[in-house]
């Protein structure tokens, strides 16, 4: 089983000062990211003021095609829906993919930038706000200046480089589509991918690693419950589904608190609650939308046996007329970042930045589609940028009162620091990955 994996030990001392066996690639010189930096901010307000949904990504995806294609990358546009693979082939040697993400938030942004996004699109809820509270702007332009940089490195470095644009991650659903259109048989598949993301939890300029297991599983479900409408002053002649509900969602939380082994985390959260339409009726029927997430795919496995349970036993209990329905609407793997990989980024990445500036971090609940491309047999390993501030990290952690984080209306990175940062990264892995003799 290839999970088995996370049972093998991770030792610090691997991570220790960066192996001699492995090497340091010829470094880019810091000046040749501050010239094309202009450039990489440019890019990146633009994007941040012209966001799109998922699967909607048709402007964001010919802007970033429009500027490989200038490159002189052989790009391929429309794969997964709007996805984009652009490929650079410089010789005999390894391919390596990197890959950024598209889509943005339906949140309205409250940041008071002057760059803010206004947009508005239309959505399956309506018309609603666009904004890329998720960092995807920042992702994509520090891909498009390490693609550039790339290019204008050629003598160091041989194989083949794929880059990777990826719709829908944020409804967990462009990777496998992607995947599902030949992104590794109409493509050369790569032996190793790389994926980069904002952190708030870090200082700008800071890349966070995590060996092993690193971002949840994530599976989201609707759970419809059925009842007997009436009148809400003779509920005796009614079977209601708003108590049944309820007592589904108190339930469902047995699940983490009384069946799962504390030291496995896991997270059962009920987001949302629909039904009936006046305070005096007894619906037919509610329903529940809830995110299910741990790291440990056996562990998943259980949380989703435990809700149906306990939705068909309030059921039952209340003598509901037919069993609750369950639906999974959209859900991804854990990321599983490979080991040795793992070991060899951070001392590329150390090498280049400073040991100062490479940290291990905590395994995460957040979910992340960029587990399939591992699944599908690469070798890939997510790695975390920090976005935020050191001094308003301090004073948060003085105060207890957080940052604004990812997915929320106030949510600014530090621009420079880590599109700088992030740049620098992906170069000194991408070189040491694919070095020249």
């Amino acid at each position: 089983m290839k999970y088995l994996r996370s049972l093998l030990p991770v030792v610090a001392v691997l991570f220790a000062a960066p192996s001699a066996a492995i090497g340091a690639p010829a470094g880019i010189d810091p000046s040749q990211i501050n010239a094309i930096y202009p450039g990489v901010e440019k890019l990146y307000i633009d994007l941040h003021q012209n966001p799109e949904l998922a699967f909607q990504e048709k402007r964001t995806a010919a802007t970033l095609v429009a500027r490989l294609k200038a490159l002189g990358y052989q790009v391929t546009s429309g794969v997964g829906g709007t996805g984009i693979v652009a490929i650079l082939k410089n010789g005999p040697g390894p391919v390596v993919m990197l890959r950024t993400e598209l889509d943005a938030l339906p949140i309205e942004e409250k940041t008071n930038l002057p760059f803010a996004s206004k947009a508005k699109t239309k959505s399956d809820a309506g018309d609603t706000f666009v904004s890329h509270m998720c960092g995807h702007d920042l992702h994509m332009a520090a891909w498009a200046g390490t693609a550039e940089l790339m290019v204008k490195n050629r003598k160091l470095w041989h194989g083949t480089l794929m880059l990777v644009a990826q719709p829908a991650e944020e409804i967990i659903s462009g990777a496998s589509a992607m995947i599902r259109d030949g992104l590794f048989t109409r493509f050369p598949k790569p032996t190793y991918a790389l994926g980069m993301h904002v952190d708030h939890a870090l200082a700008a300029g800071v890349v966070g690693f995590h060996p092993g297991f690193f971002r949840a599983a994530s599976t989201s479900l609707d759970v419809t419950v059925y009842g007997k409408g009436g009148h809400g002053a003779y509920p005796h002649r009614s079977i209601d589904p708003v108590v049944i509900a309820a007592r589904v969602v108190l339930g469902v939380q047995t699940v983490v608190s009384r069946e799962n082994n504390p030291l496995d985390p896991a997270v059962i959260t009920v987001g949302s609650i629909h039904g009936g339409t006046a305070p005096n009726i007894i619906p037919d029927e509610v329903k529940l939308q809830l995110t299910v997430r741990s790291l440990d795919p056996e562990v998943h496995k259980r949380l989703l046996a435990g809700i149906a349970r306990e939705a068909k036993g309030e059921a039952l209990a209340a003598n509901a007329p037919k069993d609750p329905l369950i639906e999974t609407k959209a859900g991804t793997d854990a990321v599983y970042n490979d080991v040795a990989l793992t070991q060899r980024m951070v001392a590329a990445t150390r090498a280049s930045l400073g040991a100062d500036k490479v940290v291990e971090i905590p395994a995460q609940m957040g979910g992340e589609d960029f587990s399939q491309f591992g699944l599908a047999g690469v070798q890939a390993v997510l790695l975390h940028i920090g976005a935020i501030d050191a001094a308003k990290l301090e004073t948060a952690r003085k105060s207890g009162v957080p940052v604004p984080g990812i997915h929320t209306p106030q949510f600014a990175p530090e621009r420079e620091p880590t599109l700088k940062a992030a740049i620098g990264a992906e170069l000194a892995i991408l070189l040491d990955l694919m070095k020249a003799s």
